[in-house]
């Protein structure tokens, strides 16, 4: 089995910040928008460079979305940053009608995504957001599961003609991608070859993905890791090729069990290859209070739960 060091943990929404300045610099059209979080979505850096392309919108959500859509049609490349309940629950109605329907290209930087949130607790953790950009027509989803992954998915975000929907976190975790690979949108990343079972994980499940295989190499059993940083679109191809050869599935996510990486992953299996698979996921439940490593623990959001996932979809084939 390939093996992966991390280089040191860190959050992804510095990831966001890094690459979101290196965007800019590239791209004079991009500009930043946050709701009274400049700091909590480390847009600091960027609104240090370019204060002049940079914009503090205050507690009025909607009112960003729509001040993003309107730069969005004079040409230019809003992101706009909140926590990722705020982003979307609570701006639905304007990203739906101001943003997708009209197809601007806005970018949706959603930091503090998840249960990993920690103390805060449910009312400002999501676990429904990526359902809900997913339902959005023409609106890519990207999740990427470390520091430099986030960084690089930034720079191709700003890039990407169209609304992007992009997930991000508050903890530090491991940081094992390659600092300097490119990230493409619709693009899937086989971290690990195997014959035995298919893994398919994002964000921050995908280094529990590859702890999980390593378990499982020591019990003879080989698996196919890949990290679906999009999950819309999905890249259906990679999905297929893995599970024609593997025979079954286990899908992990830092998400309920309704509307995320699972049910695109079911689609294109029923309708392609269908297989045994398995879900590792918040089941259908809100977030809690608690420190992030208490609440992955406590909705079995972790390698073991993978690994005892895999066992159950092999034992199906």
């Amino acid at each position: 089995m390939k093996k992966y060091t991390d280089s040191g943990k860190k959050d992804t929404r510095s990831g966001f910040g890094a690459g979101l300045l290196e965007a800019g610099r590239r791209d004079s059209r991009v500009l930043a928008l946050t709701a009274d979080l400049k700091g909590s979505v480390k847009m600091d850096a960027f609104a240090a460079e370019f204060p002049e392309r940079f914009v503090q919108c205050g507690i009025a959500e909607s009112n960003m979305v729509g001040v993003a859509a309107g730069l969005a049609i004079t040409g230019k490349v809003p992101f706009i940053g909140s926590f990722a309940e705020f982003v979307t629950g609570r701006v639905y109605d304007q990203l739906r009608q101001e943003v997708a329907y009209g197809h601007t290209n806005v970018k949706i930087a959603s930091s503090h995504a998840g249960i990993t949130l920690g103390e805060d607790g449910a009312t400002h953790q999501t676990m429904e957001d990526i359902a809900l950009m997913r339902a959005l027509p023409g609106m890519a989803v990207v999740v990427p599961c470390d520091y430099n992954q986030t960084k690089n998915a930034t720079i191709a975000a700003a890039a990407y003609e169209g609304p992007v929907y992009l997930r991000f976190g508050r903890p530090s975790v491991p940081n094992f991608t390659p600092e300097d690979e490119a990230f493409e949108i619709g693009k899937a990343y086989l971290l690990n070859e195997g014959c035995d079972i298919t893994i398919a994980a994002c964000g921050h499940l995908v280094w529990e993905a590859l702890q999980a295989a390593e378990a499982l190499e020591a019990e003879g059993i080989r698996a196919d890791v890949i990290n679906f940083a999009t999950i819309k679109p999905l890249d259906e191809q990679a999905l297929l090729a893995s599970v024609k050869k593997t025979g079954c599935c286990v899908v992990a996510e830092e998400h309920n069990m309704a509307g995320g990486l699972g049910e695109a992953v079911s689609g294109v299996l029923a309708a392609g290859h269908p297989a045994p698979v398995e879900f590792v996921n918040g089941a259908d439940r809100f977030g809690q209070s608690g420190t992030p490593a208490e609440l992955m623990q406590a909705y079995s959001l972790n390698a073991d739960a993978i690994v005892k996932a895999a066992h159950k979809a092999i034992g199906r084939k």
